[in-house]
């Protein structure tokens, strides 16, 4: 009877699975804020790669850790660098089974770890920024990324790189927008998975988490530009935004469950203080409950068999 009268149901392809994938390593690397994360080498994340096939989710998200970082984040563009490089790989390898995606921004390619460039004063130059981006689309979508992850909070930045895919006939190569992604303390683990160098904060770019109107209008900011999904991030301490942000799209509507979310279940769970896999089950409903669509996260292939 439960089952019978369930208003929200979990499925494998609304799952999407973020992996790391690090320049100049042997074999994949462990995430020790991240229990059962690693950073990749790109044949362990082909393995990875089919094993998401299998288990029938939705997509995976690419993120690239290079070795060499400087001011303008070059190896974001760089057909050689390590995420582009991944990219191929990968869509060469699973690119029929499942949606291959790719982080779109500048923080995990610079020295100074923001996501963007830098002005003569150290304050991000948006404008400056967006140009990167487009370069970054056109490498991106090149390599075979059909859904661009669009997270570096630039304003214009839907726009901007909607205009450069679609001049240089990338018109099927879809926008994410991350139109409300918030300056959490929820992103610290993410941090040691991609090395940052970030030194201070992002809350001249990120949102306030005090401010919840704000998201929404961000959001109708990013349709307005031609996103083709709106992203809320992070998702559980963002439910309201979630659904407001869902009432009001025509588009698809996802939320990425981050590494803080996921460090905490998995740290009291390791306790013994709660049962994992129910925690684990409850807090992707409460997700899809509150509207979204599909969600990031870094149990998908695991549910997706417990699901199975």
């Amino acid at each position: 009877m439960r089952r019978l009268t369930a208003e929200t149901r979990l499925h494998p392809a609304e799952l999407i699975l973020p992996v790391f994938v690090r320049e100049g390593i042997d074999e994949p690397r462990p995430i020790a804020s991240m229990p059962g994360v690693v950073q990749h080498t790109v044949d362990s994340l082909k393995a990875a790669a089919n094993e998401a096939a299998e288990a029938g989710i939705g997509g995976l998200m690419l993120f690239g850790v290079p070795e060499v970082r400087d001011a303008v984040g070059s190896g974001a563009t760089d057909p050689n660098g390590i995420l582009n490089v991944a990219t191929r790989a990968v869509a060469a390898e699973v690119g029929d089974a499942l949606v291959v995606q790719t982080d779109l921004c500048l923080d995990e390619f610079t020295d100074h770890g923001h996501c963007g460039v830098l002005d003569a004063a150290g304050a991000v130059d948006n404008d400056a920024t967006l140009e990167r981006y487009r370069d970054m689309a056109l490498a991106q979508a090149d390599a075979g990324s059909r859904i661009l992850g669009l997270s570096g909070m630039m304003d214009g930045q839907v726009a901007a790189v909607r205009d450069a895919l679609d001049s240089e006939g990338f018109t099927d190569t879809a926008v994410l927008a991350y139109a409300a992604k918030y300056a959490s303390s929820f992103y610290g683990p993410f941090r040691e998975a991609v090395d940052s160098q970030l030194q201070g904060d992002r809350r001249s770019y990120q949102q306030d988490p005090a401010n919840r109107r704000e998201g929404l209008r961000e959001a109708r900011l990013d349709l307005d530009e031609g996103a083709d999904i709106l992203m809320v991030k992070p998702a559980l301490s963002y439910l309201d935004v979630l659904s407001d942000v869902a009432a009001i799209s025509d588009i698809p509507v996802w939320a990425y469950q981050v590494s803080g979310e996921y460090s905490m279940v998995e740290a009291a769970a390791a306790n013994g203080w709660i049962d994992r896999e129910r925690a684990v089950l409850e807090t992707l409903t409460s997700i899809r409950r509150a509207g979204a669509d599909a969600v990031l996260t870094y149990w998908a292939v695991e549910v997706a068999g417990w699901l199975k």
